[in-house]
């Protein structure tokens, strides 16, 4: 999350004071290569109009506002879209359980909070237990020098079953289970978000659920796919039912 701040701060930097030197190098770059440079007072006239048609608009305005600007401003869309108040807290939270550092970022309030997000999981009776144990379990953490090494969440999680502690903390192991997920899931429905305006085309919009489903599925795991071999899909397809011919 500091990344994220960093790269607002710098792009919100550039807004404001980079113009100047971008010109100055497109400046120098045209003319090493005699490339005809425009005048920025002029009026700005758009390809394939005529210059009586155009709007009351000069090169300046053109490609500081509605080119410069604008590639700034979708960036910051994006990172906020990414990265909106929510992911923010998840992150933030999901953090709280690193093991860096002897877990010198845990914060139990943080996690109760990351807790919050699941209440199918996570009654406000529940709650009060997963409190007691998070406060057991950095106990336990400090105190068993078998995790002094651990790895991140993931170690984290492979450390605990092989101490049979997700057994004697078994709400601490559901919240970092669900944090590990979390991520995974995400970004599967992003793929299949994406694949979907690839697979279901104007071409093909008349297309069944179904044969979508099985369209995305098979786009979005091309990878295990890849590693089966044609003869094995053939005989597969043929066994679904009689064909009129043998493939």
């Amino acid at each position: 999350m500091n990344l994220v701040k960093v790269s607002k701060c710098r792009l919100q930097v550039i807004r404001e004071n980079s113009w100047e030197s971008l010109l100055l190098e497109v400046l120098e770059f045209c003319g090493k290569y005699d490339i005809v440079v425009l005048d920025v007072e002029d009026v700005y006239v758009a390809r394939g109009t005529s210059r009586r048609r155009s709007e009351e608009m000069t090169n300046l305005h053109h490609y500081r506002v509605e080119l410069f600007y604008s590639v700034i401003d979708m960036q910051f869309q994006e990172l906020n879209n990414r990265f909106d108040e929510v992911n923010t807290n998840l992150l933030l939270c999901m953090a709280c359980l690193d093991s860096k550092d002897s877990f010198s970022t845990f914060d139990t309030s943080k996690l109760i909070q990351l807790a919050k997000f699941y209440p199918y999981e996570f009654s406000l009776v529940t709650l009060i237990k997963l409190e007691s144990q998070l406060e057991n379990f950095v106990f336990n953490m400090h105190m068993d020098k078998k995790f002094s090494e651990v790895s991140g969440i993931g170690g984290l999680a492979e450390k605990m079953v092989a101490t049979r502690k997700h057994i004697v903390l078994p709400l601490v192991y559901l919240l970092i289970k669900l944090s590990l997920i979390l991520p995974v899931a995400t970004a599967t429905v992003e793929r299949a978000f994406s694949a979907m305006n690839i697979i279901k085309s104007s071409l093909r919009n008349r297309m069944g659920d179904e044969l979508l489903n099985d369209c995305l599925v098979t786009y979005i795991e091309r990878d295990v796919f890849a590693s089966i071999d044609n003869e094995v899909i053939m005989n597969r397809f043929q066994s679904m039912k009689n064909r009129r011919g043998l493939l």
